[in-house]
């Protein structure tokens, strides 16, 4: 792991939770994916991996195991549906494309987010994962079924614990165990349609994205769609196109983590966590 003079972000982390999480089993996810518990022995955190249009997870599980974050486990799904009439290896999260091979202007990515809604619910249920020790990345249509899934997260909380939230919380709050994700990282992947909440999702949102032409770039009003919806969002916008590459690209990603990912101390010592890049980058 490389890493580089950055700030230094102290975080002391709930002891509710075991140290070394269950593995998830194939049953209960029913898509191909790839797990890997944390490098250092201690699974305190779990990043979800979403691959973009066409791809398949595996990239992405290299991509997770590269990053190495600290008390960090990874998990790469792949997406449900095979992309029509392609004989590659191409999947895509919801159907895409209309019959004469023209993308959809308003895809419905239902089936998605009930995949996803399912295999949280097996994380928590089977293998002791807090909702707020959860973290999503997500490229493409990846970042966009995060971004939603996130949102309906936290309508469903909202609708099943009325009592618990109130108008001063913020995502600091989540320490305490309450039920929203950890955070979310969209690298080009907006809502898919406009947000209607009555409060504003608390888990912190960075959306990474490219300007116009490139092929990954976001419709204009994207960025305001995402704080109609989330309380907290950072945006990070850099020529070029497709996913972040070299160092300046992931080092606000980086520093997201850093803020965002929660630290287990170890025998009565508090970790660090400090900016990095993954390998190769």
């Amino acid at each position: 792991m490389m890493s580089g003079e950055r700030d230094i972000t102290i975080r002391e982390s709930s002891k509710t939770s075991s140290r070394v999480k269950t593995s998830p089993k194939s049953p209960a996810i029913p898509v191909p994916f790839a797990y890997a518990a944390s490098d250092d022995g201690t699974d305190e955190n779990l990043l979800i991996l979403l691959h973009g249009l066409g791809d398949t997870h595996l990239p992405f599980a290299k991509l997770g195991r590269s990053l190495r974050l600290p008390q960090t486990a990874t998990l790469a799904l792949r997406a449900p549906e095979k992309i029509p009439f392609l004989y590659e290896e191409a999947y895509q999260w919801y159907t895409s494309f209309d019959p004469l091979g023209e993308l959809l202007a308003q895809p419905n990515p239902t089936p998605a987010l009930e995949l996803i809604a399912r295999v949280v619910e097996h994380l928590v249920r089977d293998c002791a994962w807090p909702p707020h020790r959860i973290h999503l990345f997500g490229f493409a249509q990846g970042g966009s079924v995060a971004a939603e899934f996130a949102l309906r997260y936290w309508r469903t909380a909202q609708a099943l614990h009325p009592k618990s939230f109130s108008s001063t919380m913020d995502s600091a709050s989540s320490s305490a165990g309450l039920p929203w994700l950890g955070s979310v990282i969209s690298i080009s992947g907006p809502l898919l349609s406009y947000p209607t909440v009555q409060k504003q999702c608390p888990t912190p949102l960075l959306i990474f994205h490219r300007p116009a032409p490139a092929d990954t770039a976001m419709p204009s009003d994207a960025v305001t769609g995402l704080k109609k919806g989330f309380a907290k969002v950072e945006e990070v916008k850099m020529k070029g196109d497709g996913m972040p590459r070299s160092r300046d690209e992931w080092e606000p990603i980086m520093r997201f983590w850093s803020d965002h990912l929660g630290r287990r101390p170890i025998d009565g010592l508090y970790e660090v966590m400090s900016g990095a890049v993954p390998l190769g980058a």
